[in-house]
C-alpha cells in the first residue's frame, strides 16, 4: 500500500500528472453557489481592462462574452464564462475555507517580451469569501511586492536594478486600477489580472506565488508554482523624425501589431499602456493615451516582428501610417518618419495655444496627487505642435504644482514653443461659482492666505486681484452649468440655463464690471458656451473667445484638441500671447479649420479696439482667409462624430461641419448672434478668400464661424455712436443672473455674502438699464 502511495505521489509531480491535475481542476470546479450576474459583470470589466492593458481578449472570445450577456443568466452562463476566460489564466488559485492559498499552473502560454509588460488572468476559487488584497510575488523579482498602492515617485516595486542577482529578472504585480478593484470581492469565483515584466531575453524559470495576507500561504509550498517563461528579445528602435522642412522634431506615434481578426487577434499597443509610468520610465509616456511622443533620435523597445505605426504632429499635419519590420538578432534598428503638413500657420503669422492644461489630477495619477512634472507636459505640447501652453496648478495638486510657479517661462521653452505655469482657481471655495483661469499673474497666493480654504468663496474678488497685477483672466470650461433648462441647440436661444455647474456661471455677473478678459470655448458643448457669450456681446460687453482643452480632465486625448490661434504684435512671447487673447487678435479652432485676417471694411479683428465706426446705416464688406481640411472620404470615426449629438464629445470637430458626405463646409456670417449669410468652401487645405456684404442698420457685432470647428472673435460696429444693446438679450441675462444667485448664494460664506449681494445688485442695475433704455426708444 505504501509502495502504491509513493508511486502515486511521484506521478502527481510528473509533468503528465500536473497536466492531469490542471484538467481535472478546471473541468470540475463546482458551480453551485456561484451567482452568474456578478461574475458576468466582472467578466465585462475584465474585457475592458485587458483591452486597455494591451492584452485584449480575442475577437472570437469577445463575441462569445457579448452573446452570454444577451442571454438569460443561468448556471450555463458561469460555465460559459469559465470556458472563455480560463485559457488566458497563468494560474488557478484556490482559497480554502480556512483562508489558505493554493496555486496551480494555468493553461496560458508563458510568453513575455524583454523590457515590456504582459498581462495574464488568474482564476480565484474563493471558498473562504476573502475580501482582502490578492498579492502576487516572486523570489525572482527584485523585491517582493506587499502594497496595493502604487506611488510612481518612489521605486519600491519589484523593480530590477543593475548589479542584482542574475536570478532576479522579473517584476510582477496585480493590476488593480480601474475598472478593476483593489481587493477580492468575496464571491465564490472571480478572475484577476496579473502583469509580468522581464528584463532578460530567453527562457527563464520563475517561482510565482500569491497570498491574501500574512499566514495565508498553504503548507507544503503549494501557494507557489514554477513557470518557465519564454521572453522574446527586444530591439532598441530609434526614431529618425523629420518635419516637412527637413528639421528634426517631436511627433506623436501609435504603435501596434497587426490585427488578425480571422485568427481572433486584436491590436496590441506598444509600450503597454497600463504600465507606462512617467516618473519611472526613460520617456514620460502617459498610460491613458494610446499614443507616445518621441523626438528625433529617441527610441522604443520592441521585439522582432512587424508593426503598424500611425504618426502625426497635431491638427496641422496629415496622419500617416507606416509598416515597420523590426529585425531579429540585432541590438538596435533605425526607422525614419517624414511628417506631412496640410498647412503651416506659423508661416502665415499665426501661432497655436492652449490656455488650460494640467500636470496633475484627473487622468494623471491619483496617488500622489502631484501628477507629473511640467517638463513632461512640455513634451506633449511639442508633440502636438502647440506653440504656447499654460500649465495650470489647481486644487488637487496645488501645494506641489505651485512650487513650479515663477511668473516666467519654463526654462525648457524656446522661440517656437513656450510653456508657463499659471493658475486655475478650481477646487477652491469659489469653485461652485465657476472655475477661473489666471494668466500672466506675478503672485499666485491670494493676499492673506496660506491655504486653499482661506480663498474667497465667490469669483469677483479673485478676478479683481488677478487683474490688479496685470493678469489676463477668464472662466474655464464655460458650458458646464449653462445647459438650458429645456433642451434646445439653437443659437442664440432664450431658455434660462441651469447655472448649476462650474463653468462660466458667475460670468453673467462679473462681465458687467469689466472683470473678464476672455471666455473659454472648445471643451464643452458649443451651443451652451456660445449662447451665453452671444447674449453678453448683445448687451455691449466685450470679452474675447479663447480656446482650451482642460487636459487631462475634460479630455485626456491630447493637449490642444481645441486651441486658439493668435497673431502677436512682434515676436511670439507669452506677454504677446496674452495680449492677443485680451484684444481678440485670435480665433478658436479644433485646428482643422482656420479663419485668418478677418476684417470688416478693412478693420481687422484684434487691431485697436476691434471697432468700426459708421455714420448711418451702410453696407459693409466682410473678408477673411479660410482654410480647412477633411479627408476626401469620411471614415467610420468621422461618420460616428457627425452622427453623435453635439452635447457629446468631441464637442468641437470639423466632421460635424461636413456637408453630407462631401468635402465641403459652411462658413457663416454671424451678426448679433444670428447666422445671416453663408458660403461653402472645400476642406482640401487650400487657403480661400471669402467675402460677404451685409447691410448694417444698427450697432452690433460681426463674427465668422465654421460650426462647430472654428469661431472668430467679434468686430464691433457702432452706428452713429450708439451702444450695442439688445433688449431681449438683456432680459435673458437678468433672468440668468437671478438663477445664478439662487444656485450660488447658499455656498457663499456668511461674512462675504453682503459684498456679493451688493455686487449682484450692481449687475442687476446694468441689465435693467439696458432693458429700460431700449424700452424708452
Amino acid at each position: 500500500m505504501r509502495k502504491k502511495s509513493t508511486l502515486l505521489f511521484f506521478w502527481l509531480l510528473s509533468p503528465l500528472g500536473l497536466l492531469a491535475q490542471h484538467e481535472h481542476h478546471s473541468a470540475n470546479l463546482k458551480t453551485v453557489g456561484i451567482e452568474p450576474q456578478p461574475l458576468l459583470a466582472q467578466a465585462m470589466r475584465l474585457q475592458e481592462a485587458l483591452s486597455f492593458s494591451g492584452n485584449a481578449l480575442s475577437v472570437v472570445d469577445t463575441k462569445k462574452l457579448k452573446a452570454l450577456s444577451d442571454k438569460p443568466l443561468t448556471k450555463e452562463t458561469v460555465a460559459g464564462i469559465q470556458e472563455i476566460l480560463d485559457p488566458y489564466c497563468l494560474n488557478f488559485i484556490d482559497i480554502n475555507p480556512e483562508g489558505r492559498v493554493k496555486v496551480e499552473r494555468g493553461p496560458a502560454k508563458a510568453i513575455l517580451v524583454q523590457g515590456g509588460w504582459t498581462s495574464f488572468l488568474v482564476r480565484v476559487n474563493n471558498e473562504a469569501g476573502i475580501t482582502a488584497e490578492l498579492v502576487a510575488e516572486s523570489v525572482n523579482a527584485a523585491k517582493p511586492y506587499h502594497s496595493p498602492s502604487f506611488d510612481p515617485k518612489v521605486k519600491t516595486q519589484n523593480e530590477v536594478t543593475p548589479g542584482q542577482s542574475a536570478n532576479r529578472f522579473l517584476d510582477i504585480q496585480m493590476y488593480t486600477n480601474r475598472p478593476m478593484l483593489p481587493n477580492l470581492n468575496g464571491l465564490r469565483l472571480e478572475y484577476a489580472i496579473v502583469q509580468v515584466y522581464s528584463k532578460d531575453a530567453g527562457q527563464r524559470e520563475a517561482e510565482v506565488a500569491y497570498n491574501v495576507g500574512q499566514g495565508s500561504q498553504d503548507i507544503g509550498f503549494r501557494n507557489a508554482t514554477h513557470i518557465l517563461f519564454d521572453s522574446k528579445p527586444a530591439v532598441k528602435v530609434k526614431f529618425r523624425i523629420k518635419d516637412q522642412d527637413g528639421t528634426a522634431t517631436m511627433a506623436s506615434f501609435v504603435i501596434s501589431d497587426f490585427p488578425h481578426p480571422a485568427a481572433g487577434k486584436l491590436e496590441k499597443k506598444y509600450p503597454l499602456p497600463s504600465r507606462r509610468v512617467a516618473a519611472l520610465d526613460e520617456f514620460p509616456d502617459f498610460f491613458f493615451q494610446p499614443q507616445i511622443y518621441r523626438a528625433d533620435g529617441e527610441h522604443v523597445m520592441l521585439s522582432a516582428g512587424k508593426y503598424k505605426v500611425t504618426y502625426t504632429r497635431g491638427p496641422e499635419y496629415i496622419s500617416q501610417t507606416k509598416e515597420i519590420n523590426v529585425p531579429s538578432n540585432v541590438d538596435s534598428s533605425d526607422v525614419t518618419f517624414e511628417l506631412k503638413r496640410w498647412i503651416q500657420l506659423s508661416k502665415l503669422g499665426w501661432f497655436s495655444a492652449d490656455h488650460h492644461i494640467h500636470a496633475a489630477g484627473c487622468s494623471h495619477y491619483d496617488s500622489p496627487t502631484e501628477g507629473v512634472d511640467p517638463k513632461d507636459m512640455y513634451r506633449q505640447a511639442l508633440g502636438e505642435d502647440l506653440n504656447m501652453a499654460a500649465n495650470l496648478a489647481w486644487g488637487p495638486s496645488w501645494y506641489h504644482q505651485k512650487t513650479f510657479f515663477t511668473g516666467k517661462d519654463l526654462p525648457l521653452s524656446d522661440k517656437k514653443n513656450i510653456m508657463r505655469n499659471d493658475v486655475e482657481v478650481s477646487g477652491f471655495p469659489s469653485s461652485h461659482s465657476g472655475h477661473i483661469v489666471l494668466l500672466r499673474i506675478k503672485e499666485d497666493d491670494y493676499p492673506g492666505t496660506t491655504e486653499i480654504e482661506q480663498w474667497p468663496s465667490w469669483t469677483a474678488p479673485i478676478l479683481s486681484w488677478a487683474k490688479s497685477q496685470d493678469g489676463v483672466v477668464g472662466y474655464a470650461h464655460s458650458g458646464w452649468g449653462l445647459e438650458p433648462l429645456t433642451r434646445v441647440d439653437k443659437l442664440p436661444n432664450y431658455i434660462v440655463p441651469k447655472m448649476d455647474g462650474i463653468g462660466a456661471n458667475e460670468y453673467i455677473v462679473t462681465v458687467t464690471q469689466n472683470l473678464v478678459d476672455f471666455f473659454s470655448a472648445g471643451d464643452t458643448p458649443a451651443p451652451w458656451e456660445l449662447n451665453m457669450f452671444y447674449h453678453t456681446l448683445n448687451c455691449g460687453f466685450r470679452p474675447r473667445l479663447s480656446g482650451e482643452t482642460d487636459f487631462p480632465c475634460i479630455t485626456d486625448a491630447r493637449v490642444g484638441q481645441a486651441r486658439s490661434y493668435f497673431k502677436p504684435e512682434g515676436a511670439m512671447t507669452y506677454d504677446k500671447y496674452v495680449q492677443a487673447i485680451k484684444k481678440g487678435r485670435s480665433y478658436v479652432s479644433d485646428g482643422k479649420s482656420h479663419m485668418m485676417d478677418f476684417k470688416v471694411n478693412g478693420q481687422e479683428v484684434g487691431v485697436g479696439e476691434s471697432e468700426l465706426a459708421l455714420t448711418g446705416a451702410k453696407n459693409v464688406s466682410v473678408s477673411a482667409k479660410i482654410a480647412a481640411y477633411l479627408p476626401a472620404e469620411q471614415d467610420s470615426i468621422g461618420e460616428r462624430i457627425a452622427k453623435t449629438s453635439i452635447v457629446f464629445m468631441p464637442y468641437w470637430d470639423i466632421e460635424r461641419a461636413r456637408i453630407a458626405k462631401s468635402r465641403k463646409v459652411r462658413v457663416e456670417l454671424i451678426v448679433n448672434g444670428e447666422a445671416v449669410d453663408t458660403t461653402e468652401v472645400t476642406a482640401n487645405g487650400v487657403v480661400t478668400d471669402v467675402k460677404f456684404n451685409y447691410a448694417i442698420k444698427k450697432s452690433g457685432w460681426i463674427a465668422l464661424r465654421v460650426f462647430p470647428s472654428s469661431h472668430s472673435n467679434p468686430i464691433f460696429v457702432k452706428v452713429d455712436n450708439q451702444p450695442i444693446s439688445e433688449k431681449k438679450s438683456a432680459e435673458w441675462c437678468l433672468a440668468t443672473l437671478e438663477q445664478c444667485w439662487k444656485m450660488k448664494e447658499p455656498n457663499i460664506r456668511a461674512e462675504e455674502k453682503k459684498a456679493a449681494e451688493a455686487f449682484y445688485d450692481e449687475a442687476r442695475k446694468v441689465y435693467r438699464s439696458i432693458i429700460d433704455g431700449q424700452a424708452a426708444k
